[in-house]
């Protein structure tokens, strides 16, 4: 009976803290599009209309819809609704002599529709653009690098306390994706009501902080000390609690993805060879600098190396003084908003939605099981190497195939290194 009560205070705080920053009204979703006016402008000034240009719509790899532009130079294709959407120029249909300014704009991967929106997309044309040189290709590499170190630090940012969690309790914790996702949509309400993305973010970063507590010290702690639920069973508990909260953001926040207010249309830098967005190299110093910080703190701290102890002998560190329930709860906190910190600083790279932790909860297990299942160094480098994998492989592959190549990477070095790159060892039997 008192172990009812506790998950039922849980849930209902869980209810409370969404609730709390929820509010937002549905968006119309009838008669959204895609489309644009496809034209050149000659020597003369003059802007010329080009006709029988095909595109095409995809949604997750699903063609929506095809269309190809009249005399007038209009196209427009329906979408199902709000949502993001690949818009592709088929640039054999171009007329002779005409071609895109920028050549790697003829696929836009990432065209955010509201519901009831009407949406313009652009593809500015020009002069059929040169052969592409070796400095090009060579640009595109680095261009491409660079956006993979960002995701990631973002990835590995957001994987820490993933692992760190299974690491202590040997919980898989399914629900970990949610954290990233109520970071991102707590500091998207503050950033709303006027306040800076930064003082937005440190809410958020409190948010996912004081969830993780809630979630340990109400739900996971009980089932575990109290109910002595087993590994297994804790986690189809932290499935459907996934759930439950995924439903949750849904019902409060609606399913139409937003921007944050800061920093949504910045000018890119060069540094070398590489283009860069300034909040893109923001992200990648300030999650690698966490990720440092983290680094030093289990090796260099009291409280760190308590952690490493229960992870490697939970036991034996109990034997020897240390709190292993104050641990493993600081752990949760810790974890949790370094979760929250990586949706926020994905959400500016994308867009926030109420499932968008979900979307990246495979590149998270893919960091912690590649690195060394309960290894917070092992997350951080298997971050890296899922993100950096991912993002080069579409310098060959189409963009859809990014994961694909992200799990081909894990499952190599897993048949080499069945422990992960900084797994230890483990002897069965």
């Amino acid at each position: 009976m008192r172990h009812l009560k506790a998950v039922q205070l849980t849930l209902g705080l869980a209810v409370l803290l969404v609730a709390l920053f929820g509010g937002v009204a549905h968006a119309q979703e009838g008669g959204t599009s895609i489309g644009g006016t496809m034209f050149r402008v000659d020597d003369k000034g003059e802007r010329q209309l080009v006709p029988g240009v095909k595109f095409t719509v995809k949604q997750g790899g699903t063609v929506i819809g095809t269309d190809e532009t009249g005399d007038d130079g209009l196209w427009r294709v329906e979408v199902p609704g709000s949502g993001t959407y690949q818009v592709a120029l088929d640039t054999s249909t171009l007329p002779e002599g005409v071609g895109l300014r920028d050549p790697d704009r003829a696929t836009l991967d990432n065209v955010e529709v509201l519901g009831g929106q009407q949406k313009s997309v652009l593809f500015p044309l020009g002069e059929a653009a040169a052969k592409t040189t070796w400095g090009d290709r060579f640009d595109r590499f680095a261009d491409l690098a660079a956006n993979g170190l960002k995701v990631g630090a973002i990835i590995a940012l957001a994987s820490v306390g993933l692992s760190l969690i299974f690491g202590l309790t040997g919980l898989v914790n399914f629900a970990h994706s949610e954290l990233v996702t109520f970071g991102a949509l707590v500091a998207w309400e503050f950033n709303s009501l006027g306040l800076p993305l930064v003082i937005a973010a440190l809410f958020g970063v409190v948010g996912g902080g004081l969830l993780g507590f809630v979630l340990e010290r109400g739900l996971f702690r009980p089932l575990r000390v109290k109910r002595r639920m087993g590994s297994t069973a804790l986690m189809v508990v932290s499935i459907g609690l996934s759930q439950l909260l995924r439903n949750l953001y849904l019902l409060f926040f609606d399913g139409a993805p937003r921007k944050f207010e800061d920093y949504a249309i910045q000018q890119a830098v060069h540094i070398g060879p590489i283009s860069i967005l300034p909040k893109d190299l923001f992200i990648i110093g300030i999650s690698l600098t966490l990720l440092l910080l983290v680094g030093y703190l289990l090796k260099s701290t009291r409280t760190g190396t308590a952690m490493r102890a229960v992870s490697d002998n939970r036991d034996l560190a109990e034997s020897s003084g240390i709190d292993v329930q104050r641990i493993i709860l600081l752990t949760w906190v810790v974890g949790a908003g370094l979760a929250a910190l990586g949706g926020i600083l994905y959400g500016t790279t994308q867009t926030v939605s109420w499932d968008m932790g979900f979307t990246i909860l495979l590149a998270m297990f893919s960091a912690v099981v590649l690195g060394g299942l309960g290894s917070a160094y092992g997350a951080m480098v298997g971050g890296l190497v899922i993100g950096m994998a991912g993002e080069i492989s579409t310098y060959w592959l189409e963009t859809e195939f990014k994961y694909v190549t992200a799990l081909g990477v894990l499952i190599v070095v897993l048949l080499v290194r069945p422990q992960g790159i900084l797994g230890v060892r483990e002897r069965v039997g």
